[in-house]
Parts: C-alpha cells; sequence; structure tokens
C-alpha cells in the first residue's frame, strides 16, 4: 500500500494573487499545472488559521457540550468546544484557552485524538482535535464579543444518539465524536 498522505501527484502553482483578506476569510485564487501539463486558470484557496476542538469529558462523565446560532445554517446547534489558534500558540494550549475560555471546564487528562482537515480540496489549514477527560468546572465563561453560546453536560447516551440522528451537522466536530467511539468499543 502506497503512503496514506504524500506529495505524489503535487501540482505546480504557475500564479497566485490574493482577492479577499480579513481576519476570518482570505481567499487566494491560482493557476495551477498539474502533473500531466494541464493548466488549470482557476483554483481557489481559502485560507485559515489552523482550528482546534475539545472532546471534554467530566469527572462524572458527562460530555462538556455548547449550544450556538450557526448564520450559515441558519439553526441552533449543538457542538463540542473548538476555536481558532493564535500566533505562537501550541495546538493543545488553543485547546485548553478555549475550552477554559467557552465553557469555564478546564484541567483533567488531554491527549491529541486526531488531526482532520474541513475540506482539502480548497482550504489550507489543520483542525487539532483533543479529548479532556476529568474536567472540572473552575470559572464562568469568557467569550469573544461575537460569541453567543450556552454549555450543557450531556450524557454519553445523549451524544451518541444525537450523532446517530444527524444531529451534530459541523463535519469537525461530528469526526473526533466518532473517532472517540469507535477506539472506546
Amino acid at each position: 500500500m502506497k503512503e496514506a498522505i504524500s506529495e505524489e501527484g503535487k501540482w505546480e502553482t504557475v500564479s497566485s494573487e490574493y482577492l479577499f483578506r480579513r481576519p476570518w476569510l482570505t481567499v487566494r485564487h491560482d493557476a495551477v499545472r498539474l502533473p500531466d501539463g494541464r493548466i488549470n486558470p482557476e483554483f481557489y484557496v481559502l485560507e485559515y488559521p489552523d482550528w482546534v476542538n475539545v472532546i471534554a469529558i467530566t469527572s462524572g462523565g458527562e460530555f462538556v457540550m455548547e449550544r450556538q446560532f450557526r448564520y450559515g445554517l441558519g439553526k441552533t446547534c449543538y457542538e463540542i468546544c473548538a476555536g481558532v489558534m493564535e500566533d505562537g500558540e501550541t495546538p493543545v494550549e488553543a485547546a485548553r484557552r478555549e475550552l477554559l475560555e467557552e465553557t469555564g471546564y478546564a484541567g483533567g487528562e488531554w491527549r491529541k485524538l486526531m488531526e482532520i482537515s474541513g475540506n482539502s480540496s480548497t482550504t489550507s489549514n489543520i483542525t487539532h482535535c483533543f479529548l479532556a477527560t476529568g474536567v472540572e468546572k473552575v470559572s464562568g465563561q469568557d467569550l469573544d464579543p461575537t460569541e453567543d453560546l450556552s454549555v450543557e453536560l450531556l450524557s454519553e447516551d445523549e451524544v451518541k444518539a444525537l450523532l446517530a440522528k444527524d444531529q451534530i451537522k459541523q463535519s469537525l466536530m461530528a469526526a473526533p465524536l466518532w473517532r472517540y467511539f469507535a477506539e472506546k468499543q
């Protein structure tokens, strides 16, 4: 079997220009040459900083979940804690900070669960997924001015039911939850 992830068949960038640059969205237009020499003059990449998310489980076995309105879908959804890595942070530092800020939970035992891409075809970043077990409530929330979310503690069965009924819509959050439950069996 070949290496699962490699640079085999890598495309050559012929030209590149930025079309849009904002803190939460950067759009790059590239012309690329495929290995067989063909040129694709219209390829677009969305550049984002790396993201983190956390499956946080209390010492009592409850999942620390968030509920927030997601404008793109126009729906309020259950999610795990997540956020953007800031300059100079390691993934685990960012994950610990996001969990504390968004939920007020901290501590416990931490391990990296996986790294995934939201869309490896058109986005440039990686999401670093963590599992934190034995977390405890240590403070209130310290939300950013644009954040509006509530924290709910759910049982393992409730989280499994949400997944089974396609009620966790954010794929970057559903994937690590599915992985967690697959490894737990």
